[in-house]
């Protein structure tokens, strides 16, 4: 097994910093204010309100946060600034929300984004939360919420294939909208499945088609516009992706066809969304001609091995 240098692969993702088109968010962030008492709520809007803020202040932040779009995951309320993102991610959050307890619990969100369901977990008291994304974008949005949240979340700019040569296994894993994105969905889950501690979960949701057999879909070139689709399994075919990989107790929580009510286009974006990436004349279809976006939400474990 090849074995992979953690510490010195931080350093290169973080040299991301100083790219030219990330290194004015950078210098924002670190010309925020600094407020000595922030109040923090929790809710569907993820809300971080200082204590006096001056007029300068407030323009600051919202300059600041308008410079990091697009903002996929949210919303967020920081001062006075409403960051209205283009997933209204409470949603997710809240269908997934009776299927967990974190409490005590080291967690990881693979894909996590700018962090918002980090920052909701924080509500469950786990014992350590760690969200890894490469993305220098969201990790500089999570920066600069972070200022204001002082959260102790780890930020890792990894992806999902250093998950299982991280320095510790984890209790909970969370993969929100990764799998159809990779080449090979099955790799990936076994990845996953030796990032976790014995007994462990992990709480997947991805892309489905509907169907009774063992197959999926494999877009020629693009599905609703993006390139970087490969397989859109019906659920029977995840159960078994998932089998292979090695994982027991395959759940269904739910499944939910994507709507403009949960994914929309906002200020906060400068990109197309949902309803650009459906057929005109029939919104059960993407453009291309495929199904529209349908998610299925699993839970699955790794069941302790019996010497």
């Amino acid at each position: 097994m090849q074995k992979i240098d953690l510490n010195t692969l931080r350093q290169e993702r973080l040299k991301c910093l100083e790219w030219k088109n990330i290194k004015p968010y950078w210098e924002a962030i670190l010309a925020l204010p600094t407020p000595t008492n922030v109040h923090i709520k929790l809710g569907d809007t993820v809300e971080m309100l200082p204590d006096n803020m001056s007029e300068e202040d407030e323009e600051n932040i919202y300059n600041a946060a308008k410079l990091m779009h697009p903002w996929r995951k949210g919303p967020f309320q920081v001062s006075k600034t409403f960051i209205d993102s283009e997933w209204k991610s409470n949603l997710k959050y809240d269908l997934l929300r009776p299927h967990f307890n974190l409490k005590d619990k080291v967690v990881g969100d693979i894909g996590c984004n700018n962090g918002y369901y980090l920052f909701k977990m924080m509500e469950d008291k786990p014992k350590r939360l760690i969200g890894f994304d490469p993305s220098a974008v969201t990790y500089c949005q999570f920066k600069f919420l972070d200022h204001f949240m002082q959260s102790g979340i780890t930020y890792e700019l990894l992806g999902v294939e250093h998950i299982e040569y991280y320095e510790h296994k984890f209790d909970t894993l969370f993969c929100l909208g990764v799998l159809y994105h990779r080449a090979d969905p099955i790799g990936m889950l076994k990845s996953l499945f030796k990032g976790l501690n014995d007994e462990g979960e992990l709480i997947l949701d991805t892309f489905m088609i509907d169907g009774e057999d063992d197959i999926c879909l494999t877009p020629r070139d693009r599905y609703s516009k993006m390139g970087n689709i490969y397989f859109i399994p019906t659920v029977n075919a995840l159960k078994n992706w998932c089998f292979r990989a090695g994982f027991k107790e395959f759940e269904v929580l739910d499944i939910v066809k994507t709507e403009s009510t949960e994914q929309r286009k906002t200020e906060w974006i400068n990109t197309q969304s949902l309803n650009d990436f459906l057929d005109e004349n029939d919104q059960n279809k993407t453009v291309e001609g495929y199904p529209a976006p349908k998610r299925v939400y699993i839970k699955v474990k790794k069941v302790k091995k019996i010497d």
